[in-house]
Order: structure tokens, then sequence, then C-alpha cells
């Protein structure tokens, strides 16, 4: 039998270390009948981080890689950026495979475990995109919620220097005071899924959740 294949689009050229090291090649091995793909544009991030937001012109390349994602054969594709979670709505609306991103299953659970939600994130783009998702998972699943948000950018400084210790730290550090006002935490970047840091509250990360939905998806498609 064909092996089915996954399609992910990246906007960061450094997703073999955040995602297919960590996520990817084990997920591989207990699936091994399915084929992953890689799609990588990092202009997308950069024009993002400039903007302030995912710009239409970024949000319009997405749904050319979405299409090139089908044409190359895929049988669901994922975006793999919090930022440009948009994209991702919209292509569902025309796309003839799955498409979704990769902190949408998060959201779930983030709005099935409390109403008080806080963020934790690095990237200044990252806050606002995981507020609209968990806003927008919130009226699908007719509940209110609040949201606190706590960003530090200087530790996405140090991730890119290669100072993991300081990042994580610096992490830590707002994660255990947001955590004193909410119910749950909400890691959505890519670049925090391999977090381990306990607080008083759940941490919900991406990553495993994402490739189960994927796995899931593929489970459902026939030919």
């Amino acid at each position: 039998m064909k092996a089915k294949r996954l399609a992910l689009i990246h906007t960061v050229n450094w997703y073999q270390k955040v995602i297919t090291t960590p996520f990817v090649e084990p997920w591989l091995k207990e699936n091994p009948q399915v084929e992953v793909f890689n799609i990588m544009d990092d202009s997308l991030l950069s024009e993002s981080l400039a903007n302030h937001g995912a710009t239409p012109g970024v949000i319009k390349r997405l749904q050319f890689y979405v299409l090139a994602a089908e044409s190359m054969g895929a049988d669901v594709a994922m975006i793999t950026c919090t930022t440009v979670g948009e994209a991702s709505w919209i292509a569902r609306k025309y796309a003839s495979i799955p498409v979704f991103n990769i902190d949408e299953p998060m959201a779930r659970e983030a709005v099935r475990l409390g109403r008080r939600l806080g963020i934790v994130a690095t990237v200044p783009t990252s806050p606002a995109a995981t507020r609209r998702l968990l806003e927008r998972t919130a009226a699908e699943a007719g509940v209110s919620i609040e949201t606190e948000i706590a960003l530090s950018e200087k530790a996405f400084e140090h991730l890119q220097k290669g100072e993991i210790d300081r990042h994580n730290e610096l992490v830590h550090q707002e994660m255990d005071r947001l955590a004193e006002k909410v119910d749950v935490l909400v890691l959505g970047q890519i670049s925090l899924a391999q977090i381990k840091h306990e607080t008083k509250v759940p941490v919900l990360q991406v990553g495993h959740s994402g490739f189960a939905v994927a796995r899931r998806l593929l489970d459902q498609v026939t030919r």
C-alpha cells in the first residue's frame, strides 16, 4: 500500500532543531508507514515580526504552500507556526486535504481545562495570534474565557544566540509569575515545546498533540 504523506509547512529555517528531531523522528518510528516532507519559507516569520503580525502577503504565500503540498501528494498539511495560524483557517475553506495549525489541539485542551488562560511567549507576534486562536476556540465551544499574557522578548534573543539555559530560566520566571493568576498556562510557540517546568497549574504545549491529530486525520484518508 502506498504510504500516506504529511506535509509540514515551516516559517523558520531551524525547524530541524525544534520540530524534526524532538517530534517528527520519534513519531515516524511509531508510524513507519507515513512519509513526512517539509516546505520552509523563513521570510514568513521575519516579515510578520517586522509588521507586528502576519501580513496579507504572508497569509497569501501560505495559501500557495498549501496548494503546493496538495500537488506534491500530501494527504494532510500542518502549519507549524503560531504567528500565522489564520492561514490554516482560510486554507480549510478550499483545500482538498485537511489543513490545520500545530497549536489548535492545544487550544481545544486549554478551553476544556479552564476559563482564565495564561499565554507565555517570547516572540512578539505570538501572543496576539494565540489569543485569537483561544477566543475562536472558546466561541466554537460556547464558553467565555479571559486571557493574560507574559512576553519575554529577551528570552528569544538568548535562544537565537544558542544560550538555551538563560532562555529557559527567563521563560520559567514568566511561567511562575503568570501561574499565580490563571487556571492554565498555554505555551503556543514551537520554540517553547521542549520547556520542562512544573507550576501550580497545568502547562500545555504544542508538538505531540499536533502530531496526534495528524495521525487521526491520516487514518481518515481513504484512497
